[in-house]
């Protein structure tokens, strides 16, 4: 985990540092270029090379025009709130993309392991492989030799835990979800009491003296509720990442009893 927040801080650095090179370089190579004589340019190719050159930094500028209109205090705050959901479930989705196993191959070399080697050969397959349903099978392996019931129990047992592992920080995800909106409408609500303020002072209602509370208002609402939405949609997916995993560990619990209940009746 502080691996990764290393890692993020570090990208998030390296990029602003990049992107104030590169605006920085600009004006250089600007005052570097020799002096030619430029053929006169009609109004409608200058106008057309505006147009072509303008969405080239539309993006970044209005992004940064927002987010210094919004307030720094509120979109601060949110922007911390996006990265910190977008930590944890990044760091989610890589655990639950490494503890993925193929149960079915995993099956097969156990039971081949169980045919040539007995308990001890499967437990060796299973510690050399990743992933949880692995480890749940080595504890069922483990309490092989004290019965089938003892075995099922103890594959129940690790279950849970195993489960516990995978579910792991959501809950701070969806606190950042929850958080992240009603950052925005705190925002709004100040925005509003500002607007307010100044009619108050004014003594007169005009559209100049409010624009700027509703302005902040509204830019507030949509970034917290952006944020939001971004952050649902990782929760979801890791979700059902986690619900697929977990039907899997249940489908391949019962077949590791079957080849214990196939191996004790061979012997």
């Amino acid at each position: 985990m502080k691996k990764l927040f290393a890692l993020i801080a570090v990208t998030g650095m390296l990029f602003m540092l990049a992107s104030n090179v590169v605006y920085a370089q600009e004006p250089e190579a600007e005052q570097a270029a020799p002096e030619t004589e430029v053929a006169p340019v009609t109004d409608m190719e200058s106008s057309t090379a505006e147009q072509a050159a303008e969405p080239e930094m539309t993006l970044h500028k209005q992004v940064k025009r927002l987010f210094i209109e919004g307030g720094a205090t509120f979109m601060g705050f949110v922007l911390l709130t996006l990265i910190f959901g977008l930590a944890l479930a990044i760091e989610r989705i890589i655990y639950l993309n490494l503890a993925t196993t193929n149960t079915d191959k995993l099956l097969k070399k156990i039971e081949d392991a169980l045919a040539s080697g007995g308990v001890d050969a499967a437990k060796e397959v299973c510690r050399n492989t990743r992933g949880p349903v692995a480890s749940i099978f080595y504890q069922g392996l483990d309490r092989a030799d004290e019965g089938i019931e003892i075995a099922e129990k103890a594959v129940i047992s690790y279950g849970s835990v195993q489960m516990g592992l995978l579910e792991k920080n959501l809950s701070w995800i969806q606190l950042f979800i929850s958080i992240a909106p009603m950052l925005g409408f705190m925002g709004t609500v100040i925005g509003m009491i500002a607007a307010f303020d100044s009619i108050q002072i004014a003594g007169d209602v005009s559209p100049q003296l409010v624009a700027s509370g509703i302005k902040v208002a509204l830019i507030t609402t949509v970034s917290g509720l952006v944020v939001a939405i971004i952050l649902q949609v990782f929760y979801n997916y890791i979700v059902s990442k986690i619900d697929g995993i977990v039907n899997k560990m249940e489908d391949s619990s019962i077949s590791l009893i079957d080849l214990l209940v196939h191996h004790n009746l061979k012997k």
